[in-house]
């Protein structure tokens, strides 16, 4: 059996905020290396044959010289710009893909989970081959509330049934680049989208299906994350 090939579009193009940095949250020091190495080296490691790397304009001629470069990531074929959403900057990658190769399947995976694995990775990629469209996750360990306009709970969603979303999310690449184009016309559509996932979803019929992740495999976002993912690096 020919063997599929799969690429991977890792995301570097937040300004991330609420890190309250001068720096963006992907280009911090983790244990002495900038944070996006850790997901490019988990990728590097794994089945993934590509990775198209998106950043910011700016940041093209760094992540080519002081990242790709100089961590040597053979992988990566090409660093693009992306744009002002996530989801735009999803969309750059998945055309710099379609001019460029002729992957089967793709990977997107947010840079700024720096204890992303192998395992997760390959969990990642059988979903897709099995199911076309899946997400990696988690089981909620926390009750949820809804909550209504005026801040008071206005409902408790069953626990059981209740995931928290991480990535890589992983599809058969003709889906999820049709879906991105539908959706890029359609910018009524666009307002709420907070994954790839959603925008599946949303453009198409096909189910999601969710795949165990990895509770360590968090998204660094706050001060206190990137201490949490210091930590959990010291222990891997």
């Amino acid at each position: 059996m020919k063997k599929q090939k799969i690429g991977a579009v890792v995301l570097a193009a937040g300004q991330g905020k609420r890190m309250q940095s001068k720096v963006a949250k992907q280009f911090l020091e983790l244990n002495g290396r900038p944070l996006i190495t850790y997901a490019l080296e988990a990728f590097e490691k794994s089945g993934i044959d590509e990775v198209i790397l998106v950043t910011s304009q700016d940041e093209i001629s760094y992540c080519t010289d002081e990242i790709v470069k100089k961590y040597g990531f053979s992988k990566v074929k090409a660093v693009v710009a992306g744009g002002k959403e996530r989801y735009h900057s999803v969309y750059e990658g998945l055309k710099a893909f379609r001019s460029c190769s002729d992957i089967q399947y793709v990977l997107i995976q947010d840079g700024a989970r720096p204890l992303v694995t192998e395992a997760v990775i390959e969990r990642a990629i059988e979903g897709a081959i099995q199911y076309d469209a899946c997400v990696v996750g988690m089981p909620v360990k926390d009750t949820i509330k809804v909550s209504n306009q005026e801040g008071f709970a206005a409902g408790t969603p069953d626990r059981s049934s209740l995931w928290q979303i991480q990535t890589p999310q992983a599809f058969r690449f003709d889906l999820i680049l049709d879906a991105y184009e539908k959706i890029m016309r359609c910018p009524e559509y666009q307002e709420h989208i907070t994954d790839d996932a959603m925008v599946v979803e949303t453009m198409t019929s096909c189910p999601v299906k969710l795949v165990e992740g990895d509770y360590r495999n968090i998204k660094v976002t706050t001060p206190e994350d990137l201490l949490v993912a210091e930590i959990f690096l010291r222990t891997k």
